[in-house]
This record gives structure tokens, C-alpha cells and sequence, in this order.
């Protein structure tokens, strides 16, 4: 048992086992009370004309039950680990709610589709429970990533924390040279991409499942561009769209100038990474950005955030950069 705690996440693993048997059991239940409506065989499978696959009753509760519980354990399972990265733990709880949602909603909308007709042969899914399900399973999985918190556990993240604190130990100065910044575009924003794709895509998906993954692929990276983390210190600075993928680096010896501004999105080129009039962006939003002069006179501009962390940004990058030419300048004679 001491093993299992050190190993694994104990409270995300009983919910990662209940949750699915639960759900599966509500299912059962609920499709029994429908048993009487419906005709026999029930439909499994259907075309535009009707159903073309047909199984017992028993058969439909059971295998949909089953393959629920099954495919919730597989993804519930990912955030068990403590392992694993924290974001991860808690995105996949998320989606092991989603998925086992939207499996329940499916499975549902096919019985309620069926309820009050003599020959499944003409039966259809359900389009508005299929609707409704779908839409509830994806809020409420975001809603789990937010709310879910893992048990702690020291990574090699930790380490590393604890050497940078070791560092800044030995050279205070150190502290006042760096600055790690998180900006990602407003809430409204993030509404409308999933309002104009992501509900959308859900619907489209039930015709033709290959274009509503790609519209949610599409929104994905829409709002991937949208979320950048800004690294600055001592060697420069450095931008990563997502978190992750570095898109902008200005080392500090290349950096003449830094200033604090109000900038507007479309005197770059609009928002996301853009080239633009002899300058490099990086931009979520309109207002309070970095704007970068380069020894060769090429500007590089990025969100900062508010109006205090871009004035703050800026002033490190000035620092940084007077620091790395002083170093660069040869002793004199």
C-alpha cells in the first residue's frame, strides 16, 4: 500500500474507477425504463435510411456499458501516474469526463431514437439528445481540468526549482534579471472560437466525423496561438506559443533597445506569430506589449500582458542587454 501512495495518485484513482461503473450503471437503468418502448431487436448501427445493424436489447445495454466503462478506465488511467506532468494528470482527467459524457449521450440518443416504433428499420439517433449530451460533456470536462487537483509529488521540475533558489541564493542580483510571464488573449476570445467551432464541429461530426475532428483541430490551434509564455533573462528573451513551442529568441547582445507600449494587433499584421512591415510579432491581443529593437534594426514585438509587466519586461531587457555588450567589449589596452 505504501508503494501504491508513493506511485500513484489514490483519490484520482478511485474516481477513475467509479466513475465509469456509475455512469454505466445510470445508462443501465435509465435504458430499462425505456425497455417497454422499445422495438425488439433494437438498432445499433444506422444510414440516412434507418437502421441497418440490429442486436438484442440486453446486447446494446451491455456492450454500451461495457465499452463505456472500458474506455473511461483507459483515459481516466493517464492521470493516475504522480509521475506524470501535473497539466497532463489534470487535462486527462478532463478528458476521461468527456469522452465518458459523450459515449453516455450516444448510447442514449440511439435508445431514445428507437422509443415508440415497431421495427428499428426506421428508426434514427436522436439528434437532440445527442446534441445536448455532447455539448454538456465538453464544459464539464473543462470544468474537471480546472478543478481536479493532483496529490503532490517532487519531479525533476523541483529539482530544477530548487537550483534556481540555490542560484539566486548566491547571486540576488540574479532574480532581478529574469521573469517568466504567462499571456493568453481575453476570455471572450476563447468563448467565441468554441462557439464557432468547437459546438459546431460536434454537430457536423455525426455526418461526417473527419470534418468536425479537423474544424476542432482547427480550433485547437487557434487558441494554442492565443496562449504564449515569455522567458527573459540574462541571456535575452525568448517566446513560447502554447507554453511549448519557442517561436521568438532575441539573445541579449543582439538587443539595442526595449520598450514598453500600447500596441494595436492589426499595425503587426493581426494577431498570432506574423512578419509584418520589416518586424516579427508575436501578439494575442491588442494593448500593453514589448517592443524589441535589434542591432540590425529588425523589431520583434510580444504581448506582455498588463502595463506594469511590459514596463518591467522592458526595463530587464535593457538591463540584460547594456550587461551583454559591456561583456562583449573587448578590455582595454
Amino acid at each position: 500500500m505504501g508503494k501504491m501512495r508513493d506511485s500513484l495518485d489514490l483519490r484520482a484513482l478511485r474516481f477513475a474507477v467509479a466513475f465509469p461503473l456509475l455512469l454505466a450503471a445510470a445508462f443501465a437503468v435509465c435504458a430499462l425504463m425505456l425497455r417497454n418502448n422499445l422495438p425488439d431487436p433494437v438498432a445499433i448501427a444506422w444510414n440516412a435510411d434507418g437502421g441497418i445493424s440490429f442486436a438484442p436489447f440486453a446486447a446494446y445495454v451491455l456492450g454500451g456499458g461495457g465499452f463505456l466503462v472500458l474506455v473511461g478506465w483507459l483515459v481516466f488511467a493517464q492521470a493516475v501516474p504522480l509521475a506524470r506532468p501535473v497539466i497532463m494528470r489534470r487535462v486527462m482527467m478532463g478528458m476521461g469526463l468527456m469522452v465518458t459524457l459523450f459515449i453516455t449521450a450516444v448510447l442514449a440518443a440511439g435508445l431514445v431514437g428507437q422509443t415508440g416504433l415497431a421495427d428499428a428499420r426506421s428508426s434514427h439517433v436522436d439528434a437532440t439528445v445527442l446534441a445536448l449530451g455532447a455539448g454538456a460533456a465538453l464544459p464539464l470536462g473543462v470544468v474537471m481540468m480546472m478543478a481536479f487537483k493532483p496529490d503532490p509529488h517532487w519531479t525533476p521540475e523541483d529539482d530544477a526549482a530548487l537550483e534556481t533558489e540555490r542560484i539566486l541564493a548566491e547571486d540576488p542580483a540574479l532574480a532581478e534579471d529574469s521573469m517568466l510571464l504567462w499571456v493568453h488573449a481575453r476570455s471572450s476570445v476563447f468563448v467565441m472560437i468554441c462557439v464557432a467551432t468547437v459546438f459546431p464541429a460536434v454537430l457536423i461530426a455525426i455526418a461526417l466525423p473527419w470534418l468536425g475532428a479537423l474544424l476542432a483541430v482547427v480550433a485547437l490551434m487557434a487558441a494554442c496561438f492565443l496562449f504564449v509564455r515569455v522567458r527573459a533573462d540574462r541571456g535575452g528573451v525568448q517566446v513560447f506559443v502554447a507554453g511549448v513551442l519557442r517561436v521568438l529568441t532575441v539573445p541579449a547582445v543582439d538587443i539595442a533597445g526595449a520598450a514598453a507600449q500600447e500596441v494595436r494587433a492589426a499595425d503587426f499584421g493581426g494577431w498570432g506569430l506574423r512578419h509584418h512591415g520589416g518586424a516579427t510579432a508575436m501578439l494575442v491581443s491588442s494593448g500593453p506589449a514589448v517592443v524589441v529593437r535589434e542591432v540590425s534594426g529588425h523589431r520583434v514585438a510580444f504581448s506582455a500582458g498588463t502595463s506594469a509587466t511590459a514596463d518591467r519586461l522592458a526595463g530587464i531587457l535593457n538591463r540584460v542587454a547594456a550587461r551583454a555588450q559591456h561583456d562583449e567589449q573587448p578590455p582595454a589596452p
